[in-house]
């Protein structure tokens, strides 16, 4: 006997079309057209949450050396104290206390630099 999947395959496609909510034009709406565009964004995602981790590694290293540089160092020989020292402190900490506590860092710095 044959089976019948119309329930089944109409699922799967409510399915694709589903996450495809608010693609523009028919790529919200034709199925073939939404799975390639659910697909693509799938990728976009995955690389991005990648990226989105390298770009603030930078962010946070140009706003460190900016702040270092103002009392006349730089992020590397800065950096190099810090481990030569045991100091662990992470870069994403030592940018927000550059930008919110410009004095506390200022004091760090020297703390760190001069002994």
């Amino acid at each position: 006997m044959r089976v019948k999947t119309g329930p089944t395959t109409r699922r799967r496609r409510k399915r694709w079309l589903k996450k495809a909510e608010g693609a523009w034009g028919i790529n919200s709406t034709s199925y073939r057209n939404a799975k390639q565009t659910v697909m693509k964004a799938s990728k976009y995602a995955y690389r991005d949450r990648k990226n989105k981790k390298r770009d603030f590694r930078k962010l946070w290293i140009a706003r460190i050396n900016a702040a270092v540089r103002k009392e006349n160092y730089t992020y590397s020989s800065f950096m190099n104290k810090l481990k030569q020292k045991n100091i662990a402190v992470n870069r994403k900490m030592l940018s927000e206390l550059a930008i919110h506590n410009p004095e506390e860092f200022k004091k760090f710095v020297h703390s760190v630099m001069l002994k």
